[in-house]
């Protein structure tokens, strides 16, 4: 039976340790997965997704931390090979189709992101004190209703779907930018992974990082425009932590520039600075009945606390978005490429 509030596999334990995982290709060139043990991992023994591992997880009853340890081997593969070599994979993957993989999320969660998202609504002609925005109010509903008690509802948090696997790219990994695009900037988020189970209900299987590629000066012509802005590639990863998050979660965002530091701001993210519990956000999401779809995974974003455009920051072509949140294990690096040549018309065909 479906349930309103995503379970937690990590573990049948209220507490755990916190594990680091990644998914990477293998040198036979197979998927694998693997613990990550400073600047080494661990290959899990027969194991090439964490999908696997999760659904296996589930039909024992046993916890997805305990399921990584029991089969952990003793060989180790160096991190940094990896990585250089372009081997990692995102944290999560769907083994049939990336469109059983929802990327989905809800902006409005941190003071930052409501600021700027004030800002671009206002426009530069506002009135000296313009009227409290929408998205002010949404931010500042959380911090009246948006952390509920345990058995009761919180305020409903703003919602965007951002796409399926499709859009998803690998740590490393390019992310395009369109050539219909007017913008094109990064929005770091802790997010949530999730499985359905047989019977609809959403398991957590940990927190990962991600990169909300987002256009922002379309989404500064009309507020209305704020779906499709979000219509841009995404990474994830690289690594999937295993457990439970602390209250709050600190780390760098930066944007380089020919291997330079060409803007930084401080990450600071987690439960305890958000206007929204991450229990309510999972609610208002899995009551859906369309997203409790057994077999499915979900990639659900907490909300940006810091971001490049909100400094009026403008990303090139060839700049390198990377999030270094310690937690979350090694940063999450991709570099921009924008999309060459003019927009044309699309044309659709009758049959």
């Amino acid at each position: 039976m479906r349930t309103d509030m995503a379970r937690d596999m990590s573990s049948n334990r209220t507490d755990m340790t916190r594990l680091n995982t990644i998914q990477f290709i293998g040198p036979s060139d197979q998927p694998g997965v693997a613990l990550v043990d400073g600047t080494i991992v661990r290959p899990l023994e027969g194991v090439r997704s964490i999908y696997e591992l999760a659904t296996e997880s589930l039909a024992t009853g046993s916890g997805l931390g305990a399921a990584v340890l029991e089969r952990v081997g003793t060989a180790s593969v160096d991190y940094d090979e990896l990585e250089s070599q372009g081997r990692l994979l995102p944290p999560v993957t769907h083994p049939v189709s990336p469109a059983h993989f929802l990327l989905t999320g809800t902006g409005l969660t941190h003071i930052g992101s409501a600021t700027t998202r004030t800002d671009m609504h206002h426009g530069a002609d506002a009135q000296e004190t313009p009227p409290k925005s929408d998205s002010m109010r949404l931010f500042e509903q959380g911090l009246t209703g948006g952390k509920p008690v345990p058995g009761q509802i919180g305020a409903m948090p703003e919602w965007f779907y951002k796409g399926d696997a499709a859009c998803l790219v690998a740590p490393g990994k390019p992310l395009t930018n369109p050539n219909f695009a007017r913008s094109c900037a990064e929005e770091p988020e802790i997010t949530g992974i999730y499985l359905v189970g047989p019977d609809g209900t959403p398991w957590r299987l940990g927190f990962t990082l991600a990169n909300d590629l987002s256009d922002h000066e379309t989404e500064r012509q009309n507020f209305m425009y704020v779906a499709p802005s979000k219509l841009r590639d995404c990474a994830l990863g690289p690594e999937l932590v295993i457990g439970n998050l602390p209250g709050e979660v600190d780390g760098t965002s930066r944007v380089l520039r020919d291997g330079q530091v060409v803007w930084e701001g401080a990450f600071e993210s987690g439960e305890d600075r958000m206007s929204y519990s991450i229990a309510n956000l999972e609610h208002h999401h899995f009551r859906q009945a369309q997203f409790c779809r057994p077999g499915d995974l979900h990639a659900h974003m907490f909300g940006c606390p810091v971001m490049s455009f909100g400094d009026g920051f403008k990303s090139q072509s060839g700049d390198v978005f990377e999030f270094d949140i310690p937690l979350f294990g090694r940063p999450l690096r991709n570099p921009l490429i924008f999309e060459g040549g003019e927009p044309v018309p699309v044309t659709v065909k009758q049959l």
